[in-house]
């Protein structure tokens, strides 16, 4: 290879440097240019990955961020204020109530709420009712309220031994509703599911005891749930099979329990009561029940004894003047005096007498003379 080639291929050397050393000089200069340029060539690069670095770190934080916040829903903290009345309709899903909650302003969000409540285990235990609510609650107190415990409910005790007339007016006094509305839905006895020997008569079946109606429950609805509970117990005490046992109806069964109810001051003296009764019906001839409750029904009062005027009054229910038992009930028994209708006690006994007002003690008696000696017991006694 000759000189020229080689200078093609190296480049060509500094005028100014001809010889060896003048050679080695310009080569070293042209090698620091070169280290210069390889430095910068380094460097810039490097430069460009931290500002990579540092656009991408950035974006990262705040998409770590945006991505929290579509994570983490919107919610409130506290207890809220005000006052919102939230209804869980039957078969309502989580989810439907969650929209509700959040179009009310009671929750920040639906899905904070639906997270709380499948957090608590409770999405499938919400129950359908009435509940008070606040606005902007936090999710989790929002699914505290709705414990089936803040459920808003009327709770109504019908006293064993209370008239229709009676209880219907406890049930409008304790709902708020207009007594004329029970008094109509009353009256409409084929809606309430009556059973079929009670010959569309409500009095004797508006079943005792205690009761939680939601707001929305209508007077009909209430009623029918009081009957529905008279035939559970009816069921339960196989009230059809009890009567024919005694050779009576299962209407008969209920007529002579809401006498015992009337005219017992104790439970226990109930089914000697009822066996007075039974073996005054079962004389030959039969004697007349002479019940001083169904004279007091007829006429609608309520004291425990007839006068002698009062005894002679004409009327179906005047057990004084007419043979056999009354046409309907005179009160809503409860269960014992139902049980005592079914499984009178054993004995011979014919009278009566609460000889002691003031304890409600009752003696019995066979015979009329005994009865007699019993009634001036009772006038000793202030009665």
């Amino acid at each position: 290879m000759n000189d020229l080639d080689l200078n093609t291929l190296l480049g060509p050397e500094d005028d100014e440097g001809s010889g060896r050393r003048g050679g080695r000089g310009a080569g070293r200069r042209g090698r620091r240019r070169r280290r210069r340029r390889n430095r910068g060539g380094f460097i810039a690069p490097l430069l460009a990955f931290f500002v990579l670095a540092g656009i991408i770190g950035g974006g990262g934080y705040y998409g770590y961020l945006w991505l929290s916040d579509a994570l983490v829903p919107d919610d409130y903290t506290g207890q809220g204020s005000g006052e919102v009345i939230i209804e869980i309709k039957s078969g309502q899903s989580a989810s439907e109530v969650a929209t509700e909650l959040e179009r009310q302003g009671v929750v920040a969000s639906a899905r904070a709420f639906t997270n709380a409540i499948a957090n608590a285990g409770m999405s499938d235990k919400l129950q359908p009712g009435e509940y008070k609510m606040a606005k902007k609650m936090s999710a989790a107190a929002a699914v505290q309220r709705l414990g089936s415990d803040n459920r808003l409910l009327a709770k109504v005790t019908i006293k064993e031994g209370l008239r229709l007339s009676d209880t219907l007016s406890t049930l409008a006094k304790e709902t708020g509703k207009p007594v004329k509305e029970f008094t109509a839905a009353a009256k409409s006895t084929k809606d309430l599911d009556l059973p079929s020997y009670a010959k569309g008569r409500l009095e004797g079946y508006a079943f005792p005891a205690t009761y939680e109606f939601q707001p929305k429950t209508t007077p009909k609805q209430m009623l029918t749930a009081m009957v529905d509970r008279f035939n559970q117990t009816a069921e339960q005490m196989d009230i059809e099979g009890g009567a024919k046992a005694l050779g009576r109806t299962p209407h008969e069964i209920v007529v002579i329990a809401s006498i015992v109810q009337a005219e017992a001051g104790r439970q226990e003296d109930m089914a000697k009561i009822a066996r007075v009764i039974y073996n005054r019906l079962e004389l030959n001839p039969p004697m007349k029940l002479q019940m001083d409750s169904t004279v007091m029904y007829a006429l609608k009062k309520y004291r425990t004894t007839a006068t002698f005027a009062e005894t002679k009054i004409k009327h179906p229910y005047n057990t004084y003047a007419n043979l056999g038992l009354p046409p309907g009930a005179i009160t809503n028994p409860g269960d014992h005096a139902i049980e005592a209708a079914l499984n009178p006690a054993k004995g011979t006994w014919r009278y009566f007498v609460a000889t002691d007002p003031k304890s409600s003690v009752t003696k019995f008696a066979t015979t009329e003379a005994e009865f007699n000696e019993l009634l001036a017991e009772f006038k000793r006694n202030g009665g």
